[in-house]
C-alpha cells in the first residue's frame, strides 16, 4: 500500500536548524554529529565516493556533493565566494537532500549553512582526536570569520580545548569570536600576528578565507610536536600552508582524489605519501605515533560528512516540530496517471474561475485598457 504521505518531505529551514541546534545543545550536537561521522568512516568501503563536481568562475565555485552508501542517497549544493563578504552575504551557502535509494524519494531536504559549519567543525575534532599531542589544551585559531566559533567548541567537547590564541587581519573578527567565546568558558588571547597565535598552542587551526595560494604558517614558525588542522585550503589554487611545512609533517586526508586538487597537497608532488583518514579511525593505520611528529590534517570536507550530518539532522527531528512539512513530490492516486491529477486539480479551481482561452483573456485585457504585451 502506498504511503498516503509520501509526497511530503520534512524540511528544517535555517530557524528550524537553530532551534534544533539551541534544544539539543551545540556541545552535545557536535558530540553526537561526531559519532555519526566516526560510525560512517568505520564503513568507509560501502560508500560511493567520488570528488565534488565544481562549476568555478572569477567570483566563486559552487559545488555539488554526493554519496550513497546503497540504502541512502545523500549531496549537498554548496557554494564558496569569498567576495561576498564585501555586500554582506555569506561567503558559504548550503542546502542539503537525503533519499531512499530503494524508492528514490526524497526523505529529507535541509538548510546546510549553519549544519555545514557544525560539521566541518565536528569533522576537524573528530581527526583531531585521533592526531593531535594527548591532553593538547590549548588551540590557535588564525582566521576568526563564520567557521571559528564552531572550531572552538567542537574542539572544547571533544578534547578539552580551554585556552583559544585568537589572529585574524581584521581585529574586529577576533574582537567578536572572542565575545562569543568567553561566554563558553573559554580562556581567549587576541594576539597580534600568526606567529604570536601558535606560542604555547598544541593544536593549530588555519581558517582563512582568501580565494589564493597564501602563507598563513612560513616554515620555520611550527615546531615540532604539533597538530594543524588546515580548513581553509579548500579549492584549487587555495593554500594556507607553506610548502616545507607539509615535507616534514605527517599528512591526512579524507578521499586523496579530491584533495590532491583542493587541499594544501595540491603544492605537492601527485605521488606524495598520504594516510586516509578513515583508515586511521578504523585502526588500519597509525595516527600519532610520538610527541615530536608533525600532523596536518589536510581538511576540504566530503560527502561523506554531509551524509552524516543529514542522517543525524533525520533522526534528531524525529518527535518534535523542528521541520515544516513540504508538499514537494507530485504523486497521484494513480501513479500512470499524472495528467489526470493535474486535470483534476484544474477542475477544482474552475469553480472559481471558468476557463478562459488565452487569446480571449489577452483580447479581454486589452479592450480593458491593459497593455498588449506582457
Amino acid at each position: 500500500m502506498k504511503n498516503p504521505a509520501s509526497n511530503i518531505v520534512p524540511f528544517v529551514s535555517v530557524d528550524h536548524m537553530m532551534s534544533l541546534v539551541v534544544h539539543v545543545g551545540i556541545e552535545r550536537f557536535l558530540v553526537e554529529l561526531a559519532g555519526y561521522i566516526e560510525e560512517d568512516f568505520h564503513r568507509w568501503p560501502v560508500f560511493d565516493k567520488t570528488p565534488r563536481v565544481a562549476s568555478h568562475s572569477s567570483s566563486g565555485v559552487i559545488e555539488l556533493m554526493p554519496t550513497s552508501d546503497g540504502k541512502l542517497y545523500g549531496f549537498k549544493y554548496v557554494n564558496g565566494h569569498p567576495l561576498n563578504r564585501r555586500s554582506g552575504r555569506q561567503t558559504v551557502t548550503a542546502f542539503g537532500v537525503l533519499a531512499d535509494v530503494g524508492s528514490g524519494y526524497p526523505m529529507l531536504l535541509a538548510e546546510m549553512t549553519i549544519l555545514t559549519a557544525l560539521r566541518t567543525a565536528a569533522m576537524s575534532a573528530v581527526a583531531a582526536r585521533h592526531l593531535a599531542p594527548a591532553g593538547a589544551s590549548c588551540m590557535a585559531i588564525i582566521g576568526n570569520g563564520a567557521q571559528s566559533e564552531f572550531q572552538a567548541m567542537a574542539f572544547k567537547a571533544l578534547l578539552g580545548i580551554s585556552a583559544l590564541r585568537l589572529f585574524d587581519i581584521d581585529a574586529s573578527a577576533s574582537r567578536r569570536c572572542a565575545a562569543n567565546l568567553r561566554a563558553h568558558g573559554f580562556d581567549v588571547t587576541i594576539c597580534r600576528s600568526s606567529q604570536e597565535a601558535i606560542e604555547t598552542a598544541q593544536v593549530i587551526t588555519t581558517v582563512t578565507a582568501d580565494k589564493q595560494h597564501a602563507t598563513i604558517l612560513t616554515d620555520n614558525m611550527v615546531g615540532a610536536g604539533v597538530h594543524i588542522n588546515a580548513v581553509g585550503g579548500d579549492c584549487p589554487g587555495k593554500t594556507e600552508l607553506h610548502r616545507d611545512i607539509l615535507l616534514r609533517s605527517d599528512i591526512f586526508v579524507e578521499y586523496p582524489p579530491q584533495t590532491r586538487i583542493e587541499g594544501e597537497i595540491q603544492q605537492l608532488a601527485p605521488d606524495h605519501p598520504v594516510t586516509e583518514l578513515w583508515q586511521v579511525i578504523s585502526g588500519a593505520a597509525v595516527g600519532r605515533r610520538d610527541e615530536r611528529q608533525i600532523t596536518v590534517f589536510d581538511s576540504v570536507g566530503f560527502a561523506i560528512e554531509d551524509f552524516s550530518a543529514l542522517r543525524y539532522v533525520r533522526d534528531r527531528i524525529r518527535a518534535t516540530d523542528f521541520y515544516d512539512r513540504l508538499d514537494l513530490l507530485a504523486d497521484p492516486d494513480e501513479p500512470r496517471d499524472l495528467f489526470g491529477m493535474l486535470l483534476r486539480h484544474g477542475g477544482t479551481r474552475s469553480a472559481a474561475k471558468p476557463d478562459v482561452p488565452l487569446a480571449d483573456e489577452r483580447r479581454n485585457h486589452q479592450e480593458a485598457g491593459g497593455p498588449a504585451s506582457g
